[in-house]
């Protein structure tokens, strides 16, 4: 019989009601975690967590913004009162400004609302599992951040430097927790097909994608045990999208 490597541990995924959020939460579930999904959409969280509970798995369903400090405590609050326990983090909640979007024509309120989601939001949910985590000496945090994370592209301001500033972040929390049993690592995707992914592409969607299944067993690896010897890492997660085999890169070229 398979052993489950994540049986009775309790996950809690931002973004968990679709792309690869969703993905890992179904990931997670087959390996038997209890999960926690995460959304700002109630009806698409509740959906996903009818999906697991049909499959046998066990999973809640959490309303609420990552960006709101009061939102983020309720959410660890209401997995520990139902499970009593938090082993696992997903910081996967993330936005994006409509591409090409330039520097000159931004707001604050624009640039605000993409750092509030994908960096302070991965640095509050964080802050709010700790305290559960150090108590129990143990613990893992994954963060998701993109290969577009590793470097600039035209028009993609504010969205690529939070994805490299929760790499960093990732370096940070990992030497911070460690004496604690807490592994911090990091996923960057590349070209998953994802509703983000075609909103950036739209009609020039490419043919080779990582199908969502691949990033969501890397996230069930640095999970488990089997990781334990990994910390403080961003690992790429490019699939047949890895631009050493001469394909597109995850931005597409501007329109004219």
């Amino acid at each position: 019989m398979k052993q489950m490597r994540l049986k009775d541990r309790v996950a809690i995924i931002t973004g968990g009601s679709r792309g690869i959020g969703r993905g890992i939460a179904s990931a997670f579930a087959r390996e038997e975690a209890k999960v926690a999904i995460v959304g700002r959409n109630k009806s698409s969280c509740d959906e996903a967590v009818a999906e697991i509970g049909k499959a046998g798995g066990v999973a809640i369903s959490i309303q609420a913004d990552v960006s709101s400090e009061a939102d983020v405590a309720r959410m660890a609050k209401q997995t520990i009162d139902k499970f009593q326990r938090i082993d696992i983090l997903v910081n996967n909640a993330a936005v994006i400004l409509p591409p090409y979007t330039m520097v000159k024509d931004m707001t604050l309120d624009d640039w605000n609302w993409v750092v509030g989601i994908n960096l302070t939001g991965t640095f509050l949910c964080s802050r709010a599992v700790l305290p559960q985590m150090i108590a129990q000496r143990s613990g893992k945090i994954i963060n998701m951040s993109s290969m577009g994370g590793r470097h600039g592209a035209i028009g993609r301001t504010p969205y690529r430097p939070t994805k490299a500033a929760v790499i960093n972040f990732t370096e940070c929390l990992a030497a911070e927790v460690k004496q604690y049993g807490i592994d911090v690592n990091c996923i960057c995707p590349e070209m998953v097909l994802t509703d983000m992914l075609k909103f950036v592409w739209g009609d020039q969607m490419p043919k080779t994608l990582t199908p969502i299944e691949d990033v969501a067993n890397l996230a069930v690896f640095l999970a488990s045990d089997e990781s334990k010897a990994v910390t403080g890492t961003a690992i790429d997660a490019c699939g047949p999208s890895n631009a050493l085999f001469g394909l597109p890169t995850a931005s597409p070229p501007p329109k004219k």
